[in-house]
């Protein structure tokens, strides 16, 4: 499966909106992209919108610890928002979702 990314900037950073899948083949798309926002010296927060992701592997939560240790030595805040409940259970089992601000799809952080 392909994935699509998309960049919106907003007041303090940035949100990048995924649709599709994020495997092994589409993590690093994902990462190539994400990277640059995380590490700008202007942006103080970068969503990450999860409200199309389908599905994600071990290869994609490995991509957001890599992209939260470069966000934190910016001084940039990483947040995943509109997590679906198949994801957000991912994020749970994972651990994850102690580490960087999870909101699910409608709701508040988890």
């Amino acid at each position: 499966m392909n994935v699509v990314i998309d960049t919106k900037q907003v007041k303090d950073g940035s949100v990048l909106y995924v649709r599709g899948e994020i495997d092994a083949y589409t993590a690093p798309l994902v990462s190539k992209q994400l990277l640059p926002l995380v590490t700008a010296t202007d942006s103080k927060t970068v969503s990450i919108d999860l409200r199309h992701v389908s599905y994600m592997d071990s290869t994609g939560v490995g991509m957001l610890i890599g992209a939260l240790k470069a966000s934190k030595q910016s001084g940039c805040q990483l947040v995943l928002e509109n997590v679906t409940p198949r994801i957000q259970r991912l994020f749970r089992i994972t651990g994850l979702s102690k580490i960087i601000p999870v909101k699910p799809l409608g709701g508040e952080e988890d």
